[in-house]
């Protein structure tokens, strides 16, 4: 009889154990999670395109996963209970439909209590649109930080896409696998300030005309309206409706204007840079402040982007230009000659001090990283 007492105290003791740690779901949408970029919700789902879209969720226990789609494959940076650092913990790749992926159980969480997580996509929109289902835990979902007091929008192409950032030879070939918009100078200047950030960005894309006239007629004037980059036709991004607002937008565009030794005429350049200014403005107000980018690649843009800036008659837009000299067309040159995680660095402290002076945030004693 006490032997049979025994057992069933066992059994009960294993139910309880087993009661404990019930899988959880919570779906993508609700509200204790903090997502951050250009986003569509439809009922427990968050679909997405754009580069640099970045979700926080904090739990408790010791498991949490992602339930998730991808019309293609994205890689994602994972980070846990820390924020975004140079190096994820963890990177995974998300692709076809419906499938779990475990990012963090037992044997990387040691400690009981409350976790966070962060779950950044590296790669750009023409790798897939990803949709996040729902997070798995053994414990309760909590409120996860939400937007930092400080936010800037990159506006950009390859350059800040990290095209090629996790590679360090100028010759090979693009992979997505090496795409990293993680280690740009955009996200590296983010974390200096400790800002948020949004990329509106997407490799080859031009002013007037796009890398070697690829897509003649749809340019990043007519991509920065779109709630997803790549549906020509698609819903509109409604800032208005967004729950975020930008201290200030950068424009780091115009590489591919000028490629292939060809350049637009500066009055079909201005017509359209100052449309894209418009563009900006509408969405976030008059005294929206913006900083101009002037690539170091051609010295024609200098005086094309200055001109377009002053010809928009627009208040509190700014203008800088990069120099070749700012880093080596060797040793910081990644897949495809584009920046590697060197050479954003050094585009990072180029322009750091251009974005204090437009936002009014002070400069301090950190490395950037």
């Amino acid at each position: 009889m006490k032997k049979l007492l025994i057992l069933a105290l066992m059994a009960l003791g294993t139910m309880a154990a087993s009661a404990a740690t019930k899988d959880l779901v919570t779906p993508a949408s609700d509200s204790r999670i903090t997502i951050i970029g250009r986003t569509f919700v439809s009922g427990d789902d968050v679909t997405f395109e754009w580069t640099g879209v970045y979700a926080r969720v904090a739990f408790e226990g010791r498991y949490i996963a992602l339930r998730a789609s991808d019309t293609k494959k994205n890689y994602y940076n994972v980070w846990l209970d820390k924020d975004t650092s140079c190096e994820p913990d963890k990177v995974i790749a998300i692709e076809g439909k419906d499938s779990l992926y475990v990012l963090f159980d037992e044997s990387a969480i040691k400690a009981k209590g409350a976790h966070s997580l962060v779950l950044q996509k590296r790669t750009e929109a023409e790798q897939g649109r990803t949709t996040l289902h729902c997070f798995v835990t053994r414990g309760e979902v909590l409120q996860a930080q939400g937007l930092k007091p400080r936010l800037i929008e990159f506006v950009g192409d390859s350059y800040t896409c990290g095209y090629g950032a996790e590679n360090s030879v100028r010759s090979e070939p693009f992979r997505p696998a090496d795409e990293n918009s993680n280690k740009t100078y955009a996200t590296i200047i983010s974390r200096y300030f400790d800002a948020d950030y949004i990329l509106v960005a997407h490799s080859g894309q031009g002013i007037n005309r796009n890398y070697d006239d690829f897509g003649r007629g749809w340019t990043m004037p007519d991509r920065y309206n779109l709630l997803y980059d790549t549906e020509k036709e698609g819903p509109k991004w409604d800032a208005q409706a967004a729950p975020y607002r930008p201290d200030l937008t950068v424009i780091y565009l115009c590489t591919n204007d000028f490629s292939t030794g060809r350049q637009p005429s500066i009055k079909e350049f201005r017509a359209d840079y100052i449309r894209l200014l418009k563009n900006i403005k509408a969405a976030y107000g008059e005294h929206h402040k913006i900083l101009c980018i002037a690539a170091p690649s051609d010295e024609l843009m200098r005086d094309y982007i200055k001109t377009s800036m002053e010809a928009s008659g627009l208040s509190e837009v700014w203008y800088m230009a990069l120099c070749p000299l700012g880093i080596n067309w060797d040793s910081d040159l990644g897949a495809s000659w584009h920046p590697n995680y060197a050479g954003h660095r050094k585009w990072a402290h180029a322009i750091l001090p251009y974005v204090a002076t437009v936002a009014g945030w002070p400069l301090e004693d950190k490395i950037l990283k």
